[in-house]
Order: structure tokens, then C-alpha cells, then sequence
């Protein structure tokens, strides 16, 4: 596989909403696996297509726990609920971190590689993750919601809790 250069702020795609994924074919798998590797390169959780320079609605990600590598293709949120703020950072914004309030669980319904329709639950830091990544989709950046901007030294506290 390779590793995709990630397109940094202010490049036009990033707010740019971002078009359907049609082709359920190597192309795609080949991207998926692409944002995979570069999304591990780059020590992420999350990558958006837009982040890699393609328009299409394809993200990925993995925070590393049980639920493993969740691809979304075409995905939307269909029911939310609870509030959580925590901190959020993006590779797209290297050393750029902020406190972004989003509900604390979801559903979501989302294409597989495959081109199957598929419904599950996230809660709590995946959630966040998520919704991130389905941000990137429709050009909606996480610095317009950051509610406080977090500094370096603050973000060392931030890890310690």
C-alpha cells in the first residue's frame, strides 16, 4: 500500500462538500487501504478522503480498541443523543488542539467496501471520532467548533488525566 501525502489548511477540498461514492470497486478498496496506512503513518485515528486531496464521501477510522477499522462510505448520522466535550485535534491542523462539544452517542448508517448498507452504534471517544471524520465529508472543519483552544502546555495536563 501507500502512503498518501495529507492536505493541510487552507487547501480548498477541506471545506468542500465532498461528492457520493458510486463505484464500489478496486479503486475504492485500493483508497481504503491507502487512508489506512496513512492514517497509522501519521499516528491518527481518523482520516477523511478530502485529507488525502479526493472528493469523495470515504473516511476511515480505528482508535484502536475492540471495535477495530470502521470504514465509512456515503455515511450519515441517523440518531444522536447525550453531549460530551473533550479535546480534539487534526492531522489536517498538525499541533493545532481544541475542546469541541458533539453528542455523546450516535447511529450511524454507512456503506461497506462491499456496497452493503450497514447500521451500528458508537458511543463516547469513537463517537467523536466519527462525527469528525463525517465533518471532513460535507467541508465542516473542527476549528469551527472549538469552543477553547488548548495550548501545548495545557494539552501535557490533558494526557496526564
Amino acid at each position: 500500500m501507500s502512503i498518501l501525502p495529507i492536505v493541510m489548511h487552507p487547501d480548498p477540498i477541506l471545506e468542500k462538500e465532498c461528492e457520493k461514492a458510486t463505484a464500489f470497486d478496486k479503486k475504492l478498496k485500493k483508497l481504503l487501504n491507502n487512508m489506512y496506512d496513512t492514517m497509522i503513518e501519521a499516528d491518527g485515528v481518523g482520516l477523511a478522503a478530502p485529507q488525502v486531496g479526493v472528493d469523495l464521501q470515504v473516511a476511515i477510522v480505528d482508535i484502536g480498541d475492540d471495535s477495530g477499522t470502521i470504514e465509512l462510505i456515503n455515511p450519515e448520522i441517523v440518531e444522536s443523543d447525550g453531549t460530551q466535550t473533550d479535546l480534539e485535534g487534526c492531522l489536517s491542523f498538525p499541533g493545532l488542539y481544541g475542546e469541541v462539544t458533539r453528542p455523546s452517542s450516535i447511529k450511524v448508517r454507512t456503506y461497506n467496501r462491499k456496497g452493503k448498507l450497514v447500521e451500528f452504534k458508537a458511543k463516547d471517544f469513537l463517537a467523536r471520532a466519527i462525527q469528525h471524520e463525517i465533518d471532513h465529508l460535507h467541508g465542516v472543519l473542527f476549528t469551527t467548533k472549538i469552543e477553547k483552544y488548548i495550548t501545548e502546555e495545557e494539552l501535557e495536563g490533558y494526557e496526564a488525566e
